[in-house]
């Protein structure tokens, strides 16, 4: 609402030709409290003033020379950037504040000037005026406030979007975490519905057939070594290593069957990209072997001269080659196992370890028996 302040500091232009007048109406206003009050005589230059100052109440007189107050009306039309203009006029005449009225001013003052009346139409005039503005930078502000508004609804939607988005992946993260989580037990066999609460018969009847294969590939390698028992007759040191190169090559192939699983469980195993893993692992599991190789057939050339055994560098050399190829191996049946079971249907998690340990097992035997067989006479 506009207050008694806010009218007393309006700012209010006097126009008249006529000196006295624009004294006499002056001091009516300041004596009423008004405290921004100019004036002019010059009615060319009423334009220039408005520009600059904008004020709230113009009093102008209808008859001067050069530019009468209706020309001046009009050409505070074309200045004014809108079509209300704050014109109190001023005249003698009364057949012309009809005319005024029309050309746009809003009231008018009749000479000579009884001051209660000049004081009551400049009072209603400021505040017509200041409501005016009042009601204007409301509008502004209310079309900021709707854009805002509108603003806020978007950034919400799209927020929104986010959140359901994040809320999904997060989802979907849960879901590989469960996968990756049950991989472990499924590798031996733990089937991904059995729980604590499982009746021990449901849980046997699970994990049983399992050991059964698992048992039947053991046979296997035991085979491998039954083929090489004359061998190990004669450099029992090997039985030493046997279990070394299983652990190890069985290790590099575990690494290389996990990083598999996880990249089908993932789903970053991408259709044609199957070659280009078996061909990494295969690299790792070549610089792993070298690297375990080495220590490993260190340790056998110290064991064998510790125990006299004869030919200690070249069960070394044995040794270190029998590494290399079973890590090598390994590593790419760690990686080609489980793409196998995918491809025929089977489940990889389930299965895939019990075949891996067959192949490292057998590879790891029969390299090193074989090797000494052919190398070690």
């Amino acid at each position: 609402m506009v207050s008694a302040a806010d009218i007393l500091n309006a700012r209010i232009l006097i126009v008249d030709d006529l000196d006295a007048n624009v004294q006499l109406l002056n001091r009516m206003l300041v004596a009423a409290g008004y405290t921004s009050v100019e004036s002019t005589t010059d009615p060319l230059a009423v334009c220039e003033l408005h520009r600059n100052r904008a004020f709230d109440l113009i009093l102008l007189d209808l008859k001067m020379p050069m530019m009468d107050g209706f020309q001046v009306m009009e050409a505070l039309k074309e200045n004014e950037l809108e079509s209300y203009l704050p014109v109190l006029v001023i005249t003698a005449q009364p057949e012309q504040k009809l005319h005024a009225l029309q050309a746009g001013a809003k009231d008018f003052i009749s000479k000579p000037f009884d001051l209660p009346e000049v004081l009551v139409r400049v009072h209603n005039m400021l505040e017509v005026r200041l409501l005016h503005d009042e009601s204007k930078r409301y509008s502004i502000e209310l079309e900021h406030k709707i854009d805002e508004v509108e603003a806020s609804r978007e950034l919400i939607r799209q927020q929104s979007v986010e959140v359901q988005t994040l809320y999904d992946k997060v989802i979907a993260e849960q879901k590989r975490s469960v996968e990756l989580s049950m991989q472990p037990g499924a590798m031996v066999g733990v089937e991904k519905e059995e729980r604590l609460a499982t009746p021990w018969f449901r849980s046997l009847w699970l994990r049983h057939p399992w050991l059964q294969v698992n048992l039947l590939t053991a046979f296997a390698a035991a085979t491998v070594v039954g083929m090489f028992q004359s061998t190990i007759d004669r450099l029992l040191i090997l039985t030493v290593f046997l279990p070394i190169l299983a652990g190890q090559s069985g290790n590099t192939g575990s690494q290389a069957l996990a990083i598999t699983l996880r990249g089908i469980t993932l789903g970053d195993l991408k259709s044609g990209k199957e070659r280009q893993l078996v061909k990494k692992e295969a690299l790792l599991g070549l610089l792993n072997g070298v690297l375990v190789g080495v220590v490993a057939a260190i340790g056998m050339y110290a064991l064998a001269t510790a125990q006299h055994v004869p030919k200690a560098g070249l069960l070394g050399l044995v040794v270190l080659l029998a590494m290399i190829v079973s890590c090598v191996i390994s590593s790419i049946c760690g990686a080609l196992v489980p793409l196998i079971l995918k491809r025929i249907g089977a489940d990889p998690a389930t299965a895939s370890s019990i075949f891996l340990s067959t192949a490292t097992d057998v590879v790891s035997m029969g390299m090193l028996l074989g090797l000494a067989t052919l190398m070690v006479r």
